[in-house]
């Protein structure tokens, strides 16, 4: 069941009697979830289960819901404006899906996921460790790389590590999961977690309504006691290509094209085809796809069968193809770069008092 057929289901647009009692079992798995993480919360707030620090403050990026919510471009951001501010950061995350663990993958195989290849491109001079525990890791870049502030990838629910700044994204396209937890729906955890957050960021805010983002204001309100939050919006910045060529976004609006990705929220991608004005047919792949020959092989086949002369993809995807493994029309990534619609300075202000304090 592809990511497209699991939303139907989980949203309950499927009405049929398999679809029915499918979600009726799933959210007997739900109670079951939800318990286990609610005793896990409740076992870090009472100091059952130890929550180690470390000599430097920790900005956590993390999540309420599963899929893309825009966690790396938000990530690269913020570790080029503490750069730019004089601070020397370091990035951690647990490396999901590395490509050193898949062998069969068509692309390079360098240390760590698509993600970290990612942002070793658009913040090149901020070390990144990936591994499990990153508590070590942490201690490794303050020892090692001497950075004196750490942003933790994907941290809210990874609570061992200490953090300093707990900041949640909610995706303006699906906020709430279909309001269930796993598996019945696509929240981490109960959406009342979310008191435990310092700062909300609201994505792709610019692609929905004024009434859905009050909605989501509205809803936080009821859960927080505050509407407060950072709108952003991802704005495309240039097409770059696998030969490492660069276009103006406009640029796709002159061309017929094929698009594919294999991102957490894929809706997404395809609206932002949509703005740049490219009608291009998107094939979906599951989120951290590893390209195979096969994939590629079948996606130059169906560029030549609908006449495209560009391929559009993300650069998530872009970063784990071998430019000679591509034997299709030419490939470019849409690059995106984080455009604050509201909230920058409670953003940046949170993240300089954090940096700046006494420890």
């Amino acid at each position: 069941m592809d990511e497209a057929a699991i939303h139907e289901l989980l949203s309950g647009r499927r009405r049929d009697v398999g679809a029915t009692l499918l979600r009726g079992a799933l959210s007997v798995g739900s109670w079951g979830y939800a318990s286990v993480m609610h005793l896990r919360n409740l076992a870090y707030d009472r100091r059952w289960l130890s929550i180690q620090q470390i000599a430097a403050p920790v900005i956590s990026l993390g999540n309420i819901t599963t899929g893309g919510t825009g966690k790396t471009p938000t990530a690269a951001w913020l570790a080029n404006w503490l750069v730019a501010e004089g601070y020397r950061p370091g990035l951690l995350s647990r490396g999901y899906r590395s490509l050193e663990q898949d062998k069969t993958t068509t692309a390079e195989i360098p240390a760590g996921n698509d993600e970290k290849m990612v942002l070793d491109r658009l913040c090149p001079n901020v070390p990144h460790l990936q591994q499990r525990d990153r508590v070590a890791s942490g201690r490794r870049l303050v020892q090692e790389s001497g950075c004196n502030v750490l942003i933790l990838d994907d941290g809210f629910q990874h609570r061992r590590l200490h953090r300093d700044l707990d900041a949640v994204l909610i995706d303006a396209l699906q906020p709430w999961g279909f309001d269930h937890v796993l598996p019945r729906g696509l929240l981490r955890e109960i959406k009342s977690g979310l008191r435990r957050a310092d700062l909300i960021v609201i994505t792709r805010a610019d692609q929905c309504t004024a009434a859905e983002r009050q909605a989501i204001k509205s809803e936080l309100q009821r859960i927080r006691g505050t509407p407060d939050c950072v709108e952003i919006a991802f704005a495309p910045t240039r097409l770059v290509g696998l030969d490492g060529s660069v276009q103006p976004v406009t640029w796709a609006a002159t061309q017929p094209g094929l698009a594919f990705c294999g991102i957490g929220n894929p809706d997404g991608f395809r609206r932002t085809l949509s703005a740049i004005g490219a009608t291009a047919e998107l094939k979906v792949f599951p989120d951290h796809h590893h390209y195979q020959a096969a994939d590629l092989e079948a996606l130059a086949e169906r560029a030549r069968a609908v006449s495209a002369e560009v391929v559009l993809s993300t650069l998530k995807d872009l970063v784990k193809i071998r430019p000679n493994s591509w034997m299709g029309p030419p490939l470019y990534a849409v690059e995106i770069g984080v455009h604050f619609l509201s909230g920058q300075e409670l953003m940046t202000g949170l993240a300089k008092f954090v940096v700046d304090a006494p420890r």
